[in-house]
This record gives structure tokens, C-alpha cells and sequence, in this order.
């Protein structure tokens, strides 16, 4: 069975494309320009599924025509239509260099001035040219963190973390 922090979210299932099975894939990262994947990962009522993929076409920059192997049919098609899509970190390349946003949510935050964990990443302001994490606090606010390369000390794929320093008063706010 495939657990939730085995994947990360890329994109989601749209509307079906005429009758022989394909469906309108939404993706908001870049994973088919780093990695080759047979597969990608399905929500279906709650539980991660694997649909192999029989083939795919590009349909802009952020969709895709999909085809999964063993879906045929129009009403089949639709079963998965507005399915979370995720994909398997196990299949990503873990180069620090060439990691996505997506791939970092649920990520250990931690400053390196102190060494203290900050929190989880669990999203990416990226509305304005400045990309900023959104860390949750104990209190139920959000801290939002810089994440420029120039703060970024080092970023572990393989014990999910990313240490960064952090500027002076901002853990205050």
C-alpha cells in the first residue's frame, strides 16, 4: 500500500477527452522534464492508487492528455476525473539542485544559525517574485520564510529537510 509521505501532489485529474478513456491531466510541476515514469499515483476515495500510464501528450505548458492502461472507455474515464495526482518520491531524481516546490512540502525547516527545527513546510507563496515558505507555528499562525537561494544552506531529499538561515527577527513576528 502507498502511504502519503511516499508521494507528493503534483496536479489533478480534469474532465474526460472523447471516448476511448483519455482524460485532461493538470499538472503544477515540472517532474516530466526531470524523470521518466510508467505510472503516476491516484487518489480514489481516500487511498493512493497506481495508474499505469499507456501514454500521455503534451496539451500546454500545465496539462497533459492521459491514457491509463486498462481505462477504455468514456465511463471509466470519468471515475477519475478531479483525482488528486501524485507521484512517487522514490521515482524523483533527489537532486538537491533540481528539486520542485512541490516536492519540498512536508519538509523539516531548519535554522541553521540555531540548529533548532522551525516547523513542516506545508506550502509555497510563490503570487509575488519573492518565493516564501509557509511554515505553521504551535500558536496557528503561519511564518512565512524566504526561500532564496542565498539563505538556502543545504537541502537533504533523503531526510526530508532544508536548512536555511533564517533573518534576524523574523521567528519573532
Amino acid at each position: 500500500m502507498i502511504t502519503p509521505s511516499e508521494v507528493y501532489p503534483i496536479g489533478r485529474i480534469g474532465r474526460t477527452h472523447g471516448i476511448k478513456g483519455e482524460v485532461y491531466f493538470f499538472f503544477d510541476d515540472d517532474v516530466f522534464d526531470r524523470v521518466e515514469a510508467d505510472y503516476l499515483v491516484l487518489e480514489i476515495d481516500g487511498i493512493l492508487v497506481p495508474f499505469f500510464m499507456e501514454e500521455y501528450r503534451f496539451h500546454g505548458n500545465n496539462s497533459a492528455l492521459v491514457k491509463f492502461c486498462d481505462i477504455d472507455t468514456q465511463e471509466r474515464a470519468k471515475e477519475l476525473t478531479n483525482c488528486n495526482v501524485f507521484f512517487p518520491y522514490s521515482l524523483t531524481d533527489n537532486d538537491p539542485e533540481n528539486i520542485s516546490f512541490a516536492q519540498i512540502k512536508g519538509f523539516q525547516l531548519i535554522n541553521a544559525d540555531s540548529g533548532k527545527a522551525v516547523g513542516i513546510i506545508q506550502g509555497i507563496d510563490d503570487s509575488t517574485i519573492n518565493i516564501l515558505f509557509e511554515v505553521p507555528t504551535d500558536k496557528g499562525d503561519t511564518i512565512l520564510i524566504p526561500a532564496n537561494d542565498d539563505l538556502i544552506e543545504d537541502i537533504d531529499t533523503q531526510a526530508r529537510t532544508i536548512t536555511i538561515h533564517i533573518p534576524d527577527g523574523l521567528l519573532n513576528l
